[in-house]
């Protein structure tokens, strides 16, 4: 399991399309895209918009703008950094919440709990993966609770997990449990599942052989939400 820590807001995904609908279409046509094409490839209704986002991007350094001539917009040589960095990322969509204390309901599929939208999904490094994880089914799960601190898992982290069905005595799984959820250490013992968390406060889930238990998933990475600023 690894750990990296959530990036602040910097340029955002409809910033990276427009730049990659950019250098595709000049590398197709040889010319830049009109406006309305712009916004046609990356869902943008409003031309208005559009002109938003290329002032962003004309601020920010990735773009050239000349408003004397049609498709007036070139790249510049900084574009560059994003497209080696963003080449190398992941994408994992944010499903729910899950339980790190005691057993919870999860959201019905396609229900969004999260107001902010920059959130729907994190950017992680491909690099940053166990070397056998290739990447492509994995999904996150913020947490809610504090059973899991002593694995340095707290309340509003992210957890990012693999697919999984069955897991070996110790590993940390997404447990479903009559249909609620729980993140816990999973044990299999003679007679029974121990649901173990990391906190010496709490005492472990028991449940019987006969009990519906359901893995659904197994911690591959942790997202640390960062702590907020000491006041002045």
């Amino acid at each position: 399991m690894m750990m990296m820590v959530r990036k602040s807001k910097g340029i955002t995904e409809k910033h990276i399309k427009v730049l990659e609908f950019l250098s595709n279409y000049q590398t197709d046509y040889g010319r830049p895209p009109s406006i309305r094409e712009i916004g046609e490839k990356v869902k943008i209704s409003s031309t208005s918009v559009v002109n938003y986002y290329l002032d962003q991007l004309e601020k920010m350094g990735y773009v050239e703008r000349d408003d004397r001539v049609s498709r007036g917009v070139r790249l510049t040589d900084k574009v560059n950094e994003i497209i080696q960095i963003t080449s190398d990322m992941l994408r994992v969509p944010i499903l729910g919440p899950i339980a790190a204390g005691p057993l919870m309901l999860v959201p019905e599929p396609g229900v969004n709990y999260m107001n902010d939208k920059e959130y729907d999904a994190v950017d992680i490094a491909r690099s940053l993966l166990p070397s056998k994880e290739k990447g492509n089914d994995l999904y996150a799960l913020e947490v809610k609770g504090d059973s899991m601190i002593d694995a340095m898992i707290n309340d509003g982290d992210i957890v990012v997990m693999k697919p999984a069905v069955e897991a070996k005595n110790g590993e940390m799984v997404a447990v479903r449990v009559n249909d609620e959820y729980t993140l816990k250490y999973f044990f299999k013992e003679k007679e029974r599942y121990r649901l173990q968390p990391a906190n010496p406060t709490m005492k472990p889930i028991f449940l019987k052989k006969n009990e519906q238990v359901e893995i659904n998933g197994k911690v591959v990475m942790v997202i640390r939400k960062m702590s907020s600023p000491l006041a002045a």
